[in-house]
């Protein structure tokens, strides 16, 4: 979801010197103390092994993924905290979906969504990974375990991360049907997509079928990466009343057909005013005022904000298209790196990266962890929809909200309770992306 980042974490590593040799007592101490500390601020203690600690510092594990969760800032928490080096690539959707398929050997950590994990994990290039070595596997919302946020939840359509979430052993390929002992991936990140507008420059939006108002001819924009711009469009021709899907996450090919046709017709009628692709395209584009209401991210409206230009993450009375991501590990990791993979994972849902991704407008797989590391404000304004008391800081200190503001949409559970589809890979995805390629090109 971004341009193309190579980061290497730096820190002070927390293992021995390299004058220790061998597992001293001196040494496992010195090990046992820095993990410990990890460990207890988290609640996660007896979580963390100590005996390979004494060459944990040599080891450097290479992750890749969207530029959405590949932060310099984690890779540096690594080094100070675990104390081995985490080197982050990031890339656009499309370009992790290739590399995690044709490229298996140039990475050890996939840090990827769902809806790829649909693309990449049949073809045999990762391991499944055992849920008893995941330390705060109980506290992982229903969402990635069972499809649904409540017991009487709607399960949403699309690829929900819940189906291609499981497997049925160690060495299987095959999505399994309901929760085993072995995931594809281990949830990090998610969120509730919507439209993106400018209040100033607006008038009321209420609907995924506003994105094509005429108003808004020149005005208005939406993401080209071809598997989440084909939800967005069908989520508009839906509310417009112009195609009925039996599945949005799954079209046939006459609604794609349909859909495109829909986009095609909008874009040459001069709707448009461009397609982005990555973070800071969107933000450019709604703070220059060239477009007015279009596809975005919660944080990329939360940097318009902390610029001082109004701009707005708009519910919709349709719902919202929702994405998650998560860690999986590449199939040739195995000994020490793979031990230092699952250490990451479950430092990784200890609490630290869950509050760091929820000031920036995301939500963590591990709520009630994230919570140990934030004040009672930032919880209240980013989980309960509760009015902040003071102004809200983005991670690294920048102010994104006024004391007083309420988050748009509200609280969590009224956000994630309200996922109409989640991204998705169809059974028709290559025609998808043909057509998806006409409409841009047209």
């Amino acid at each position: 979801m971004s341009t193309v980042t190579d980061t290497t974490g730096a820190g002070s590593p927390a293992a021995p010197s390299a004058t220790d040799s061998g597992p001293s007592r001196r040494g496992l101490i010195k090990g046992a103390a820095a993990l410990a500390g990890v460990a207890a601020g988290s609640g996660a203690l007896g979580g963390f092994p100590t005996i390979w600690a004494q060459n944990i510092k040599t080891v450097t594990l290479r992750q890749f993924g969207t530029g959405v969760s590949n932060l310099n800032a984690v890779a540096e928490k690594v080094k100070e905290d675990l104390g081995f080096t985490l080197q982050l690539t990031a890339l656009d959707s499309d370009a992790v979906a290739q590399r995690a398929v044709t490229q298996p050997q140039s990475y050890d950590i996939a840090d990827i969504e769902y809806w790829i994990c649909k693309k990449v994990f049949p073809a045999g290039v990762m391991q499944p990974m055992d849920v008893a070595r995941i330390t705060n596997y109980d506290k992982i919302v229903p969402l990635f375990t069972t499809g649904k946020l409540t017991p009487d939840s709607t399960i949403a359509q699309g690829t929900a991360p819940h189906t291609v979430g499981f497997v049925d052993s160690e060495t299987s390929t095959t999505f399994a049907d309901a929760p085993t002992g072995w995931m594809t991936l281990i949830p990090t990140i998610y969120n509730a997509d919507t439209l993106g507008i400018r209040p100033d420059l607006t008038k009321a939006v209420s609907s995924w079928a506003d994105l094509l108002d005429p108003a808004y001819k020149g005005k208005a924009s939406i993401l080209n990466i071809p598997s989440i711009g084909i939800m967005d469009a069908a989520m508009v021709a839906e509310a417009m009343g112009e195609v009925t899907y039996a599945d949005k996450g799954n079209m046939t090919q006459d609604e794609i057909d349909q859909t495109i046709a829909l986009m095609i017709k909008a874009k040459r009628d001069g709707q448009f005013r461009a397609f982005w692709k990555s973070f800071d395209e969107s933000v450019n584009l709604m703070a220059s005022g060239e477009v007015v209401i279009q596809s975005m991210w919660s944080p990329a409206v939360a940097a318009v904000r902390a610029k001082g230009i109004p701009c707005k993450y708009q519910p919709l009375k349709e719902g919202y298209r929702a994405w998650g991501g998560g860690i999986g590990l590449a199939k040739h990791l195995t000994g020490l790196e793979r031990d230092a993979a699952y250490e990451y994972i479950n430092w990784y849902l200890s609490g630290w990266v869950g509050a760091y991704l929820l000031r920036q407008g995301y939500y963590s797989a591990c709520p009630s962890t994230a919570k140990l590391f934030m004040s009672d404000d930032e919880w209240g304004y980013w989980m309960q929809g509760e009015a902040a008391e003071a102004d809200i800081l983005s991670p690294d200190g920048t102010v994104m909200e006024q004391a007083g503001a309420r988050r748009d949409g509200g609280s969590f559970e009224e956000r994630m309770g309200a996922v109409a589809c989640w991204n998705s890979v169809m059974d028709e995805n290559r025609y998808m992306i043909r057509k998806w390629n006409e409409f841009i090109a047209a």
